[in-house]
Order: C-alpha cells, then sequence, then structure tokens
C-alpha cells in the first residue's frame, strides 16, 4: 500500500507575529488504475489504501457487479507511467479478477483518462450514461430513521475521521445501521465519491449487498453521482452535511431514495422520501 499521508515544509505566517518555517501534513493524492482482465477500464485520483475496496465499490456503482461472488481477486501491479524511480511496484495499478461466467465491462464503460478527486463523472457522454439500472429497489425499503439519532451521525463521522484530524484535506463517507444506529464502516479520500466507493466496496466484499435499512452519511454535499452509488448498493438513504444539487433530488425522488441535506446539529432538510424519518410530535 502507498503512503496516506506525507510531510512538506510551509511558512506560517499570522498577521501580527513573526513568520516561520514548519512542516505540514499533507494527505497524499495518487492515481489508481482499475484494469478488470487486463484491460484497463479506469484511472482515478485517490488516496491510497483500501483500494480493492474502491475497485469493488467503484464495480457496483457501475453495474459490472452486484454482489460478492461475482468478484474474484485483486492484485496490486506495477504499469507504464506508474514505476517509481527503481521500477518497483508503487501499488498504482490493480488487476481485478471476475468470477467465471461474469461478463466483463462494456467497451464504452471505459475511461481512458485521468478523472479527477472531485469529479468522478468527468468524461460520461450523457447524464444518461450515468443511469445505470440498479440491481437492487431501494423505494420498497421500509426501514425508518429516528431524526434524533440521525442527527448524531456527522458527529460520528467526524469523530472517525482519523487522517483528516492529521491533513484537514479528506472527504469521508460512513455506513449506519439504521435500526441501531450502530456505525458499520468509515472510510476517507480525497475524493468523495473515492470515499463512497471504498464504503460500498467494504459491504461488496462482505457479501452485505444489498444494504436495506442502511444510512450513508457523507461529509460534504450530496451529489448526482453519490445518490447514484446509494441507490446501486441498495442504500435506501442518504445524508449530507452540505446542500444537493438539483439532479440529486431528481434522481432521489424518482429511486424512492431518503436524500436528507444540511444535516447540521438539531436540524436537516429531508428532500425526498420524508416519510422515513421520524419526529417526535413539539413539545407543548
Amino acid at each position: 500500500m502507498g503512503r496516506i499521508t506525507t510531510r512538506h515544509p510551509v511558512v506560517k505566517i499570522t498577521l501580527g507575529e513573526e513568520q516561520h518555517r514548519r512542516s505540514d501534513t499533507l494527505a497524499v493524492e495518487e492515481p489508481l488504475e482499475i484494469r478488470v482482465g487486463g484491460s484497463p477500464l479506469a484511472v482515478t485520483m485517490r488516496t491510497p489504501g483500501h483500494d480493492v475496496e474502491l475497485a469493488a465499490g467503484f464495480l457496483v456503482s457501475e453495474g459490472v457487479i452486484s454482489h460478492a461472488g461475482e468478484f474474484r481477486s485483486a492484485i496490486h501491479c506495477g504499469g507504464p507511467g506508474f514505476e517509481g524511480a527503481t521500477g518497483g511496484n508503487t501499488y498504482n495499478v490493480l488487476e481485478v479478477t471476475l468470477a467465471p461466467g461474469v461478463a466483463p465491462p462494456a467497451p464504452d464503460l471505459a475511461r481512458n483518462f485521468y478523472t479527477t478527486s472531485s469529479c468522478g463523472l468527468c468524461g460520461k457522454a450523457s447524464i444518461e450514461a450515468v443511469e445505470t439500472v440498479s440491481a437492487y429497489e431501494v423505494a420498497g425499503d421500509d426501514m425508518t430513521m429516528d431524526a434524533a439519532t440521525l442527527a448524531r451521525f456527522p458527529e460520528t463521522l467526524r469523530a472517525n475521521q482519523v487522517v483528516f484530524d492529521k491533513t484537514g484535506g479528506l472527504h469521508a463517507a460512513a455506513l449506519f445501521d439504521a435500526r441501531t444506529g450502530e456505525l458499520l464502516v468509515t472510510r476517507e479520500d480525497v475524493g468523495r465519491h473515492n470515499a463512497v466507493d471504498k464504503v460500498v466496496g467494504w459491504a461488496a466484499l462482505n457479501d452485505r449487498l444489498p444494504l436495506r435499512g442502511t444510512v450513508l452519511q457523507v461529509s460534504g454535499r450530496a451529489s448526482f453521482e453519490l445518490v447514484q452509488k446509494a441507490v446501486m448498493a441498495g442504500i435506501p438513504m442518504l445524508a449530507a452535511v452540505s446542500a444537493p444539487s438539483s439532479l440529486a433530488v431528481e434522481l432521489a425522488e424518482s429511486s424512492g431514495l431518503t436524500l436528507v441535506g444540511f444535516l447540521r446539529g438539531r436540524s436537516m432538510n429531508v428532500y425526498s422520501r420524508a416519510d422515513r424519518v421520524l419526529v417526535p410530535a413539539p413539545v407543548a
């Protein structure tokens, strides 16, 4: 596995005080090329770590696989343009092998370019190309979530952002059990879409798909692609500390997913399927 953080000298300036030099901790951002059956599928900029989960989650999000039995193995290998100074394995190429009988990704799915860590959809020809048909249906999930418990999720997520504490430069995603409020898994990455793929990949590799009765909590905004990833994994509720986009709301409504935004302190906005969020009656 590659580095997760690195150190770099900076000049610290504080108005009214003497400037001084110090060392700062940075989150590492490096390319990961995902190959399936020897063919390049995608390159994404990510924070090294949990790369197999990232690849598995990406394949779920793109509709290539839908359960653990379809993902056979994955191994890091070197590749042109990714070797270090000594020509060794820099762990920036991941070769995935699907189970026998699983159809390989369609040729038009391959993204032969670098996607940025802030936009996993760059290069998609159209919105229609992103709206992959999910193997799971979330509209019929009868889960409900107590609003008071839901309001605690951002704080729990923040408390588990270990690398963010060192760098201040990572997004995070966490999965919670809606019935018990239990934190199931947390993942961090420079890309918000990668953090979600790592969570979904964790579930896929542990044979937990579809993720019925769960809540996906993210540290930033709720974009269209995050809603799509939740739907593809069978997650019925997505909560974000910031705003959703208009397209995210449209997809949530059409899919029957509960979308919560501006989840901060004691307040939240519910943009779709508000019937799943249980709110006690106001005290007279």
